[in-house]
């Protein structure tokens, strides 16, 4: 009777053994791999590559690849042809859904836009807002939110829309040398560029944009809206992998300044001097400000993207948002 237990308990503990090892030798279950682009160059956007550091997006199951763009145009055609599933864009970037892209905003990723200044040569005399009446200031392109931020901020100043002179000139580089040839007054730039510029002696900031423009989303998270009905989890998880993030950047400001240098190769100092404009500007939940569509809607027929405001609908979902990581 002993001998019997004693090989029951025997076989028991063989099945156990078993049991663990099939467990164990399983293959994980794979990530979803998914294709993120980001409009042009930003320091938020390397968030991104940091939370893969950080280990955060393999906890919501998924695998990023973040493809750098130009601009919205080029996003939202990447967006268009499937070539991304998400996309980072900027406010007046929800326009284009009204337009035929097959993506809608999912989230706002950032208010006022903080993170944007007007940068202008050291010895320019240029050195308030009041001076900047009539001036030639460089926007990335044509119907871009530089290019509407300029219009707003003259429009402000009791001047009009065009009372400021904004010129499409391009990536940065090309308007500091505009700048130190005398073709442009002025840019707007990133604080991560202007403070760059300042350690070089090469340009110097006149005001931070988000101190006129209050109610704004200037980043916005986009999805694809066939990715959103046929597979809504995936777009949580993507939410709650980026809001996530946020959170730990915020709670790790040196891991977030030492990351985001090496990425972007600009010195630790100038990230640090724009790493908490990006955090006074960023979302914790994606949820949606009323005021700021608003100010985008009109923002779209100001800029010509749009002949009339859409319907907000077709601007944006709320369906995913507030997150909660």
């Amino acid at each position: 009777m002993f001998n019997c237990l004693t090989r029951v308990a025997a076989a028991g503990r063989f099945a156990i053994a078993i049991s663990l090892i099939t467990a164990l030798s399983a293959p994980a279950a794979a990530a979803d791999k998914v294709r993120a682009g980001t409009s042009g160059l930003a320091l938020l956007w390397t968030f991104i590559d940091s939370g893969t550091k950080a280990g955060i997006w393999q906890k919501y199951g998924i695998e990023v690849e973040r493809v750098a763009l130009a601009g919205d145009a080029v996003m939202q055609q990447a967006l268009t042809s499937g070539d991304l599933q998400f996309g980072f864009g900027s406010g007046p970037g929800m326009g284009y859904h009204s337009k035929g892209v097959p993506a809608i905003g999912v989230a706002a990723v950032a208010g006022p836009p903080y993170s944007f200044m007007i940068t202008v040569v050291p010895n320019s005399p240029i050195r308030t807002v009041d001076d900047l009446k009539g001036r030639r200031i460089g926007v990335t392109t044509a119907g871009s939110m530089t290019q509407w931020l300029v219009r707003e901020l003259s429009r402000q100043k009791g001047w009009g829309p065009n009372g400021i002179i904004d010129l499409p000139m391009g990536a940065p580089r090309t308007q500091l040398v505009a700048m130190k040839s005398g073709d442009l007054d002025g840019t707007v730039t990133t604080v991560e560029t202007t403070a760059t510029y300042e350690e070089l002696n090469e340009a110097r900031g006149v005001v931070e944009l988000g101190e006129l423009v209050k109610d704004f989303h200037t980043h916005v998270l986009f999805a694809r809206t066939a990715l959103i009905d046929k597979n809504p989890d995936l777009v949580t998880r993507f939410l709650k992998g980026w809001f996530a993030t946020v959170a730990y950047m915020k709670a790790n400001k040196a891991f977030a300044i030492k990351e985001s240098a090496a990425a972007m190769k600009y010195s630790e100092s100038a990230i640090a001097k724009a790493m908490d404009a990006q955090f006074a500007m960023l979302s914790d939940d994606g949820a949606w400000n009323p005021k700021a569509i608003d100010k985008i809607s009109s923002s779209l027929v100001e800029l010509g993207i749009l002949e009339k405001e859409p319907p907000r609908d077709q601007l944006y979902t709320d369906r995913f948002v507030p997150v909660k990581p």
